[in-house]
């Protein structure tokens, strides 16, 4: 896209496979899973994941980085080849490859090869990093930012994404991303905490000194990221927290962050996409759901909370889909038990809630109180929440019919009165269910105790 400025990746590229199978039974011979009807996918790792999902977003990409002529190298070459421009460095060995055995989509074993190291830099690869608008240095230690080294601390790259066998981040690099345990081991302990976001904090603020780093982002998995430029760090949460297949996420948050700075955002706006970004990666499946790289049309991130891939997901995993539904104008305590109760009969919870203009025509003018962004924005803060819907009529009934809930919920203040949705319902197989309600909360009752409050 030509909005989207280019980005050189500097580091170690890796070649990942994944053999996908079921395994029901032990093997005869020793007390170990016997995996079968084994599916491959092979895709670009490490460093090239990092490029290659930089440039699945729609950006310019060149990948300096370590290949030879062995047989992964050259199966490197043609996943990447569509994608972006290669500067190779000179390899000793053979491409490292890394190989996972999953039984129902969980690793088994994890099976390495290859001990390719970057030998030298060559003058393409310097003129590559002198020239480039932006740099992001995946370092996953096997040579490649060392052997740039003096180019990238004359320019410092945007982003360092740092590997415990790799060295330490060029100064003034701009924002450096180890994880958690990455971001300890880095560290000096000292009086250091020993787990937990005091931890984090005490150890990204020793690193930014350390490193002479502008900023430094641990990332926390599920838990989001920490932020900090020496002290009073910045917790950025994830939109929602997600136990997939986190394979690759660190890679994702890389090539998120390096982008958005590439393009001008701010640190702590580029770290927070950068965390939407790896948190709706996990939840798509992570790298090994990621399109086959000779798929050449580029596409964008899955949205973190996208009702109807949710909805499609939850029930190709034989899962029941709940929704519910509301203007959540005023969020109270009885729409919270409402909600957590209707989270509770299924796999995952979709709100779908009522437009302005439909909470307009129902509850008159001066209603809502609250705009649509922020009705939203609230009840995705809710853990129970998997993700909002929006509908604009009066009924949801278009948005049931193409989310196909497999359960919908309203509040018992219903009770007595027609659902027009529960005959909707039973087209798929679904069931409308009234859930009890808690007396005397509603947004209408606590408008008017504010209302009198203030008279």
């Amino acid at each position: 896209m030509a909005d989207k400025s280019p980005l050189v990746v500097v580091g170690d590229a890796l070649l990942d496979r994944d053999l996908a199978g079921s395994a029901d039974r032990l093997a005869p011979d020793a007390p170990v899973p016997v995996v079968s009807g084994c599916a491959e996918r092979v895709r670009p790792g490490g460093a090239a994941l990092t490029a290659y999902l930089a440039a699945r977003d729609g950006r310019d990409v060149t990948l300096v980085t370590g290949v030879g002529d062995d047989p992964a190298s050259r199966a490197l070459r043609r996943l990447l080849d569509p994608w972006l421009d290669l500067v190779p460095l000179p390899l000793t060995g053979t491409l490292p490859e890394k190989t996972r055995v999953l039984a129902q989509d969980r690793p088994v074993v994890r099976l390495d090869r290859g001990d390719g190291r970057t030998r030298e830099a060559t003058g393409a690869a310097r003129a590559a990093v002198r020239r480039a608008p932006a740099v992001l240095v995946s370092d996953y230690g096997r040579g490649a930012a060392d052997a740039l080294r003096d180019d990238l601390a004359a320019r410092p790259p945007l982003v360092w994404d740092p590997h415990p066998r790799g060295g330490p981040p060029a100064p003034g690099t701009r924002l450096v991303t180890p994880s958690e345990k990455e971001a300890h081991a880095f560290a000096p302990r000292g009086d250091r905490p020993r787990e937990g976001l005091r931890a984090a904090a005490h150890s990204a603020a020793a690193l930014v000194r350390r490193w002479r780093a502008a900023a430094v982002a641990v990332t926390l998995g599920p838990r989001g990221a920490l932020l900090s430029y020496g002290e009073h760090p910045l917790l950025v949460p994830a939109p929602a927290a997600h136990h997939g297949d986190a394979c690759g996420a660190g890679d994702r948050f890389a090539a998120t962050a390096a982008g958005l700075l590439a393009d001008g955002a701010l640190v702590g706006e580029a770290v927070e996409g950068a965390v939407g970004a790896a948190s709706a990666f996990v939840a798509a499946g992570g790298a090994g759901a990621l399109p086959r790289a000779d798929s050449r049309t580029p596409a964008p991130p899955p949205a973190a909370d996208d009702p109807y891939a949710l909805a499609a997901r939850v029930r190709a995993e034989h899962g029941t889909v709940v929704a519910a539904g509301g203007c959540f104008d005023l969020l109270h305590a009885g729409h919270v038990g409402l909600l957590q109760a209707a989270r509770r009969l299924g796999d995952c919870l979709v709100v779908c809630v009522n437009s302005d203009a439909s909470v307009r025509r129902r509850k008159g003018e001066g209603r809502p109180v609250n705009p649509l962004a922020d009705r939203v924005r609230v009840l995705r803060a809710l853990a129970c929440v998997d993700a909002v819907a929006v509908f604009d009529e009066d009924t949801p009934e278009r948005l049931l019919a193409d989310l196909r809930p497999d359960v919908w919920v309203k509040g018992g203040d219903y009770a007595g009165a027609d659902l027009p949705e529960a005959a909707l319902l039973q087209e798929w197989g679904g069931q409308a269910v009234l859930l009890p309600y808690l007396d005397g909360r509603s947004s209408t009752a606590l408008m008017a105790r504010a209302a009198e409050g203030v008279r």
